[in-house]
């Protein structure tokens, strides 16, 4: 008897569905995307209503065959694939590879906004069909983005150097972020004065100026602070005002995409892209005794929307966990900022009673943080409020007016789940005061202090700003941000995004040639337009056509030989060997200093800048060997395959030797040296390669084994995260 067949995206969620679906399904999957445009080719017929050219990607040939064998023996055809833009594309997808292979009316949608029994049981019940609103308005992005990419990159390689991408939203990011490091480095902190007393009433407390001369007190130098703090000091404090109110504070709402990567990077210090992963892996389900489990529903959500049952069983929950005090005495609800976020639900945990405690020993680390952070986020929204009492208390001195706050917690309520919440003036106790009491000053204290430059972005913040500007959507943020990173556009220090020289010479070109298209208000209302052609408001390929004539007719008027010229800047520095100045360049590892007179002289160097942004050479680290071919000095280079020994004389004289470190191979004795993959990341092999193949990914250290004298290195256990100090021969763990 034929079975009915359900296509998903990834092994693991075949593995959790197919506890629920019964033996009359087949599941297989797809391994995300099958198709796409090509890599090496523009793919967009321009002049056929930008129909797309799509081919099966090569690493999915055999999954494709496999898929269709399976079809062709399948009644029914289910494709599961995720509820967003992105799943409906790979459903559409796979919906054409399947024609003239089984019956279009035998192929079915359905969707699921969690992995579980009752939810796959019921879009099974009821299957739809793929929604090509969806698909166009996926299409339109990726078509923009291809026109993107295809059009400006290669200019970026003629004019700066190989390697480098524009992208839609990624420059816009670049922009942000470099906008806010010329903001910085253009600030000029001013001077500003605060005045502190220390009073007492039975208790003490600490209170600031806030008025004088019933104006605001804004005192920008001492001379100023001096005449106040000695007008003050003299004077008697009374309470003139004095004003208590209780405070409900109310939970938040359950994550969304957006405030999941921010929540999770501030508060556990998560990468966007680890937030992403870690997720992914709950919604596909985690092995807890023998069964799968999808643990949270689907993480890609721009809405704040709690399914009514769930938060039917979150309540029944709280009561018997928490009591009765903590359950909320109604249902809240959270609204979306449009209609079209209100088909998803927000991300919640698939059950209120698995709680994170019995789940631990199942989940890894990172998995246990980010699920107890959702879970507890989900929990707090249909609990009671928090109470606070506060207060605020003015006294007068002569013709100053001080003020102080104070917040003290007279009920938790929901916060006893989720207490990651800000609260001014918390804990801040004051005593039993009432109008025209006299309270004692005990010390006045005058400050001297700076306004401050805007803080760069972390990526919680930039996260937030692209949400808050509407520039992309949340689940394009973490591959943003890591295509930002891979390009050496920014760098990442102190948790804080700082562009780098190549980042701001690109976005300095980028927006100077192409303001109109790489800003944040265009990438704002190109979002719009993608939501309207969702919702069926829009027809895509009008849109395509306006954007493709407006880009184009500025990119082709971009002067690339005017613009290189540009881009090369001039130094003082002559060079040594023609005498001509030198310019900075780029290269794929960064700026260097060129000779102008290039191609005739090919002189370069290394350089570096000091604090105040000068240029100072970097010296080439020196052999105390000689060039056994022309007698030069041999010097310390970095290629694409990794360091080694090059000849001063250049290009005159070829000759190199590898770079040889001090630790011995374990397995022939030959010294090891340091090397680099394709994808740029370092190993370390034997020098006496290809007659010995012994390659380790750690960096020997200077101790050696105890037992057989080999070289040591670190391992980090990729299960826990920890480090050990291992033997390369015999694999011993050693003590550091």
């Amino acid at each position: 008897m034929a079975k009915k067949l359900m296509i998903v995206e990834s092994p693991t969620k075949t593995k959790t569905i197919s506890q629920y679906i019964g033996n009359d399904f087949d599941i297989t999957a797809s391994m995300g995307h099958i198709r796409d445009l090509p890599r090496k080719t523009f793919g967009i017929d321009v002049d056929k209503d930008f129909q797309p050219h799509y081919v099966i990607n090569s690493d999915k040939k055999k999954t494709v065959r496999q898929i269709k064998k399976k079809a062709k023996n399948a009644k029914e055809i289910y494709l599961a694939s995720d509820n967003d833009r992105e799943g409906e594309a790979i459903a559409w997808h796979l919906k054409e590879i399947l024609k003239g292979v089984v019956p279009e009316d035998s192929i079915y949608r359905v969707v699921f906004n969690e992995i579980t029994g009752r939810a796959i049981k019921e879009s099974i019940k009821n299957p739809g069909h793929v929604d090509y609103n969806k698909v166009e308005a996926q299409q339109a992005r990726r078509m923009l983005d291809r026109i993107v990419g295809y059009r400006v990159s290669p200019i970026l390689w003629k004019v700066i150097t190989k390697r480098l991408s524009a992208g839609r939203v990624q420059t816009v990011a670049l922009r942000i972020i470099c906008e806010r490091e010329e903001k910085i480095k253009k600030f000029k902190p001013k001077e500003y004065w605060k005045i502190y007393a220390d009073l007492k009433k039975e208790i003490e407390f600490s209170s600031q100026l806030k008025k004088y001369k019933g104006k605001k007190a804004k005192i920008s130098n001492k001379e100023e602070a001096t005449k106040i703090y000695d007008h003050i000091k003299d004077q008697n404090f009374t309470v003139s005002k004095l004003e208590k109110k209780e405070k409900k504070l109310s939970p938040y709402p359950a994550f969304t995409t957006s405030t999941l990567q921010q929540t999770a990077s501030s508060r556990l210090g998560f990468s966007t892209k680890r937030t992403m992963s870690i997720a992914q892996q709950l919604y596909e389900g985690v092995d807890i005794q023998g069964k799968n489990y999808g643990l949270i529903t689907y993480m890609r959500t721009d809405s704040v929307r709690i399914a009514q049952g769930a938060d039917a069983e979150l309540k029944s929950f709280i009561k018997k966990e928490y009591g009765s005090k903590y359950s909320n005495n109604f249902r809240r609800k959270y609204k979306n900022k449009n209609k079209s976020q209100d088909a998803h639900e927000a991300i919640r945990p698939t059950s209120a009673y698995r709680k994170p405690e019995d789940i631990k020993p199942y989940l890894n680390k990172s998995q246990y943080r980010l699920y107890s952070l959702i879970w507890k986020r989900f929990v707090a929204t249909q609990m009671n409020f928090a109470k606070i009492d506060k207060t605020k208390l003015e006294l007068k001195a002569g013709n100053a007016l001080f003020q102080t706050k104070g917040s003290i917690i007279t009920f938790n309520g929901f916060m006893r789940v989720y207490p990651y919440v800000y609260i001014r003036n918390k804990g801040e106790k004051l005593p039993d005061l009432v109008e025209g009491d006299k309270v004692k000053l005990i010390k006045l204290t005058k400050e001297q202090k700076f306004t401050k430059p805007p803080s760069r972005y972390s990526e919680a913040a930039l996260v937030k700003k692209l949400e808050k500007e509407n520039i992309g959507r949340p689940s394009t943020y973490s591959p943003t941000i890591s295509t930002l990173l891979a390009r050496k556009y920014v760098i990442l220090r102190k948790k804080k995004f700082f562009p780098t020289e190549l980042g701001m010479v690109v976005e300095k070109f980028l927006v100077n040639k192409l303001d109109d298209f790489f800003n944040v208000s265009f990438t704002a209302d190109m979002e719009a337009f993608l939501d309207e052609i969702e919702a069926g408001k829009k027809n895509y390929i009008n849109a395509l056509k306006t954007f493709y004539d407006d880009f184009m007719a500025q990119v082709e008027d971009i002067d690339i030989r005017k613009e290189k010229e540009k881009i090369a800047q001039k130094t003082d520095m002559k060079c040594e060997k023609c005498g001509s100045p030198m310019l900075i360049r780029w290269s794929k590892q960064g700026p260097f200093l060129g000779c102008s007179n290039f191609p005739k002289c090919k002189n370069t160097k290394n350089f570096t800048r000091d604090k105040d942004g000068k240029i100072k050479v970097k010296k080439p680290k020196v052999s105390d060997e000689k060039c056994p071919q022309c007698g030069g000095d041999l010097i310390l280079k970095e290629g694409r395959y990794g360091k080694f020994w090059a000849c001063i004389n250049y290009p005159k004289c070829k000759f190199t030797k590898p770079f040889l470190l001090e630790e011995s191979c374990p397995e022939c004795g030959n010294q090891l040296v340091e090397r680099k993959n394709k994808k740029k990341r370092k190993f370390y092999g034997c020098s006496n390669y290809p007659d010995c193949k012994f390659i380790t990914n750690y960096k020997p250290v200077d101790m050696k084994c105890p037992e057989c004298g080999a070289p040591t290195m670190f391992v980090k256990s990729k299960k826990h995260g920890n480090t050990k100090l291992v033997c390369l021969k015999c694999k011993k763990e050693l003590i550091e």
